[in-house]
């Protein structure tokens, strides 16, 4: 599941919306939103967020909050290390080798790492 996805569901969940109304409220299928919210497809689009948003009647706050997890939810991330050291690779191809027997707490104690400032 993606961070997208996560928010996308639990909106759902609090507000008691049916996945299928939902779909059809915003023209899209119910099979694309059950893959948004599994995170079985991409990015969702800036006009679906935007649609979502709207479907839920988010304030600003909210809305910015789900752009900002729908641009973190690509399932599939490539990393691209060309340029740089040799050290940010090795640990670009740990990351990738490991990230699956990660347990939450050692997640959110990486991303605590990458969210701290110089």
């Amino acid at each position: 599941m993606t961070p997208f996805g996560d928010k996308l569901r639990r909106l759902r969940r609090d507000r008691v919306v049916r996945l299928k109304d939902m779909a059809a409220a915003l023209d899209v299928s119910s099979a694309y939103l059950s893959a948004l919210e599994h995170g079985h497809r991409g990015r969702p689009s800036s006009g679906l967020v935007q649609q979502i948003s709207a479907y839920f009647n988010l304030a600003w706050d909210q809305v910015d909050e789900l752009t900002r997890l729908a641009a973190l939810s690509h399932p599939r991330v490539v990393v691209d290390t060309s340029g740089l050291s040799p050290r940010a690779t090795e640990l670009a191809n740990r990351l990738a080798e490991t990230i699956g027997g990660l347990d939450e707490e050692r997640i959110r104690r990486i991303a605590a790492i990458l969210d701290e400032k110089d």
